[in-house]
């Protein structure tokens, strides 16, 4: 089995999907994990490319989030589309990389990914609130390479 495969369990991956689908109840916002075992790139490099191969680019309001995680290199990275990233500060995206970490570092990859996917559901909310004209334009499975 390869890192990718024992990072994760099952019960794991859905707890991660439920996050991911509770968090898009109240946006238009589009948030998906991506998990992947290596990357030669710098780790925002590879995200930007993981982001636009999944087509998150492509979302009606610019609004989509990728979690990126390269688990041998122990790398993790949040990327925004045009839409969030231009309203949101930098301290969003900063306390939101910190609170995966902090989780990461205990060996909570799960909670990490959760806590991720929550405060990206929140501040999408915020700016991208949902309603009834919203469809679900991404996956919320954890696309894996």
């Amino acid at each position: 089995m390869s890192q990718v495969e024992d990072f994760l369990t099952a019960a794991e991956e859905q707890q991660i999907i439920e996050a991911i689908r509770a968090a898009e109840q109240k946006t238009s916002g589009e948030i998906r994990v991506h998990i992947e075992q290596h990357t030669d790139k710098e780790v925002i490099e590879r995200t930007m490319e993981v982001f636009h191969g999944l087509k998150m680019d492509n979302t009606s309001l610019r609004n989509g989030v990728l979690i990126y995680v390269a688990v041998e290199d122990h790398k993790f990275a949040i990327y925004g589309d045009k839409g969030i990233h231009d309203i949101v500060h930098q301290g969003f995206w900063d306390s939101t990389r910190d609170a995966i970490k902090s989780e990461f570092k205990k060996g909570n990859f799960t909670q990490g990914l959760i806590n991720g996917i929550q405060m990206a559901g929140k501040e999408l909310q915020q700016y991208f609130p949902w309603d009834h004209d919203n469809k679900n334009e991404l996956s919320d499975e954890i696309s894996k390479g």
